[in-house]
């Protein structure tokens, strides 16, 4: 089944035009990730998913019910991160928690425990009658997480999840975030740090200018767009024409390199051609690989720029 299916949305704002006919596919189960730079209309596309936008065009369904016709029933197979803070920060985490189960409609019961299984999982049982302000940024991403999954969504959509959170807590935000996608989740990320993308995404959508320009698995994505550069250094200098089987090879001195979407065969070559000279020895081996980064760059023409947050 398909978690989300969009087919030809639109969504204008009186003559900007944010989305200009994305049609997108999301299988459930899948981690899938979202980059594109400011104004490409992420922001716009998640709105219209968790029904915060309208769509001048096109139709939105979650997991084959549509939003359009069935906005109650598709909305409740979404949990939503949002990127802003929208908690009462006087809040303890306890309470915030069992408001949000709440609006789902969930017994106090049923919604109490729910709340202590979450703040158990997220590592946030110690602190749950803090207050959301006095908590770390990282605790309190975790806390927005923790509140999206309330109703036990099928789908959780995170916006920004990681944005001014440091390296560590960011982290153990990942390892939540696989835990939660191998139990069965279906995750969409938007995000800014492109590594995030690269090292959490089965699959990446870049979008700019309201259009979904590429889609396919980070890798895949690399292997399209990158080629990876190998440069071997030797003890003594090299000539070109031992390496002539090689005619992409540049030697200056006693280094050799060379520049290919595959490099495995010609390194196994190149060591081969090197140990056969006499007294020749490798002094180091250096492999620059493509990434995610630099498709981005390929395909937008920009950096992207991470959004700076300010938690008070």
């Amino acid at each position: 089944m398909l978690a989300i299916s969009i087919q030809n949305l639109k969504k204008n704002y009186k003559e900007t035009l944010a989305l200009r006919g994305v049609s997108l596919e999301i299988p459930q189960g899948e981690f899938f990730g979202l980059l594109g730079p400011n104004g490409a209309g992420k922001t716009t596309l998640i709105s219209c998913i968790v029904g915060l936008a309208h769509p001048s065009e096109g139709e939105v369904k979650v997991f084959d019910q549509s939003l359009k016709q069935n906005p109650l029933a598709a909305k409740m197979n979404i949990g939503f991160s949002p990127q802003e803070v929208n908690v009462d920060r006087f809040f303890n985490l306890q309470k915030t928690l069992e408001f949000q189960g709440g609006f789902y409609g969930l017994p106090y019961k049923e919604s109490k425990k729910r709340a202590h299984e979450l703040l158990e999982q997220f590592g946030l049982k110690a602190k749950s009658k803090q207050q959301f302000y006095k908590l770390s940024g990282g605790m309190q991403k975790r806390l927005l997480i923790a509140r999206a999954l309330m109703s036990r969504p099928k789908l959780l959509i995170l916006d920004e999840p990681t944005a001014g959170v440091d390296v560590e807590p960011r982290h153990e935000l990942w390892r939540y975030l696989r835990n939660l996608n191998q139990d069965g989740t279906t995750i969409i990320l938007t995000t800014h740090y492109i590594d995030e993308a690269e090292a959490l995404c089965e699959r990446v959508g870049i979008i700019a200018e309201g259009k979904v320009l590429e889609l396919g698995s980070p890798q895949a994505l690399i292997d399209k767009y990158c080629q990876s550069q190998l440069c071997i250094e030797v003890d003594n200098a090299l000539k070109a024409e031992d390496f002539s089987d090689i005619p992409q090879a540049q030697i200056i001195e006693n280094k050799i390199s060379v520049t290919s979407t595959r490099v495995g065969p010609l390194l196994e070559k190149m060591i081969h051609l090197i140990l056969a000279q006499p007294g020749q020895h490798i002094r180091d081996i250096h492999l620059q690989r493509g990434s995610l980064e630099e498709v981005f760059l390929k395909v937008t023409g920009k950096h992207l720029q991470p959004t700076s947050i300010n938690h008070q």
